[in-house]
């Protein structure tokens, strides 16, 4: 593994990242549904599949190194279970139609998920 990469996992700043990540799918998520829905022509950039399916591809990789990293070195479980479910959520609702249900299970998904990377940090440190 490459030094840099198991210094930000060891620091935190990996799961750091990944809730900043977080952050951003939810300010993504109400800015493409309640702002960019009222205008059509920027909206159907960011609503594109694409966009949500390479957002939950990039979630799936950094929960795997992050939270899997976090288990083997704190032994505890919780957090890449907690932070799975989330993934899980998410990934549910790509096979959703597009509207506010879609939306709502994103936004638990990513909020279940950013918990987990918390929960993360704090039994590393």
């Amino acid at each position: 593994m490459p030094q840099s990469l198991r210094h930000a996992l060891e620091s935190g700043r990996f799961d750091r990242l990944a809730m900043a990540l977080s952050g951003l799918c939810v300010a993504h998520c109400f800015l493409t549904a309640v702002v960019l829905g009222l205008l059509a022509s920027a909206g159907g950039i960011f609503d594109s599949p694409i966009f949500h399916e390479a957002g939950l591809a990039l979630a799936i990789l950094m929960g795997a190194i992050a939270l899997g990293h976090g288990a083997l070195v704190h032994r505890f479980m919780m957090p890449a279970a907690i932070g799975s479910l989330g993934l899980g959520i998410m990934a549910g609702a790509l096979t959703m139609d597009h509207g506010w249900q879609e939306s709502a299970y994103t936004l638990l998904g990513v909020a279940i998920l950013a918990l987990g990377h918390d929960l993360n940090h704090r039994a590393s440190h």
